[in-house]
């Protein structure tokens, strides 16, 4: 069984919508599937990122071109890593790609941006996170003619001190995660390869480092980390490139949270690839969702769900009551 997992972020997903607080049920999904797909936002954690031995880390955007039918993907032994940072670059950087060329074992070289990446986070009318991106066009001219497989990126975000201590004390939806998306998205969509961010906690934003209050669980980890990169440094390392290899017709199911439905759902509807809705992973959205699709109410239902799928068996023969045989005359 391949199993594709999305946690689209910047909606609030009870599940995954913090900082990596998804792993867990990774490793869980990972357990009945031959390879499990995944997205940055499922994974990453600042410095922490434990997703499964088989999982295949693709950014979002390539994640829908590939479900779309529009690439394949080719799984590598390892990646060349570009990490582009804004000047000046700081010790704490080049300690991190240094942690991650010892541990790791890591390809990993960084470049200083001749134009600064800046990234202002907002929230939409409809209360996913959102925001503004520019400098990314330069960014991609004068990293393109470089040798490189994958790209990591660090740069601060701006968020109003405000917001973000609301989001600390309070919960919600990570202010961060939705402008993090975004700027991937054009990247990678134009360089045509794994592309992942970290956003780098500056003398700009140095309170969160500071930050003494004990906070929910799920965002503990950006409590933790210094330079934020280790995750995306885990992911990018061994991420599929595009090239020849696995398809769409390779994927079996598609797990997500409930309430959101976009790309990949539609991608694997109208493939006939089921889909799995887990109910108790809530978001701040409401879409119409088909009836054709599997609803469970937590990722342990999903798992199960999975198994039987690969099992061959039908959901109805291992519930109760079950229904009459059908006999047609």
């Amino acid at each position: 069984m391949n199993t594709v997992m999305i946690i689209p972020t910047g909606i609030g997903c009870e599940l995954g919508g913090h900082a990596g607080d998804a792993n867990p049920v990774a490793k869980l999904l990972g357990s009945v599937s031959d390879i499990l797909f995944v997205h940055p936002n499922v994974v990453n954690a600042s410095d922490i990122n434990e997703m499964p031995s088989n999982a295949l880390y693709v950014e979002g955007s390539i994640l829908d071109r590939f479900l779309e039918g529009e690439i394949e993907l080719e799984p590598v032994k390892n990646n060349k890593i570009l990490l582009a940072v804004n000047s000046p670059i700081c010790n704490e950087t080049i300690n991190a790609v240094s942690a991650a060329r010892v541990t790791l074992g890591a390809d990993v070289e960084i470049i200083e941006l001749k134009t600064k990446l800046k990234m202002r986070a907002t929230f939409k009318a409809n209360g996913k996170a959102g925001g503004v991106v520019t400098g990314w066009k330069e960014l991609v001219e004068q990293i393109k003619d470089y040798n490189f497989d994958a790209l990591a990126i660090t740069s601060y975000i701006d968020v109003p001190k405000e917001i973000a201590l609301d989001y600390l004390k309070n919960g919600g939806v990570n202010p961060w995660g939705g402008i993090e998306a975004i700027a991937s998205r054009l990247i990678a969509t134009v360089l045509n390869k794994p592309v992942a961010h970290a956003p780098r906690d500056t003398n700009e934003n140095a309170w969160i480092k500071y930050y003494q209050e004990t906070v929910d669980p799920r965002m503990a980890p950006e409590m933790l980390s210094v330079a934020f990169l280790q995750s995306v440094f885990k992911g990018l390392h061994k991420a599929p490139r595009i090239g020849n290899g696995l398809s769409v017709n390779d994927v079996d199911v598609l797990v997500s949270p409930y309430g959101c439905w976009g790309r990949p759902h539609e991608a694997c509807y109208k493939k006939g690839i089921p889909i799995i809705i887990v109910k108790e992973n809530k978001t701040i959205l409401n879409e119409t969702i088909p009836k054709k699709v599997i609803f469970v109410e937590n990722y342990l239902e999903a798992t199960g769900i999975i198994k039987m799928m690969e099992l061959g068996m039908t959901r109805e023969s291992v519930t109760r009551p079950i229904s009459d045989t059908k006999v047609i005359k």
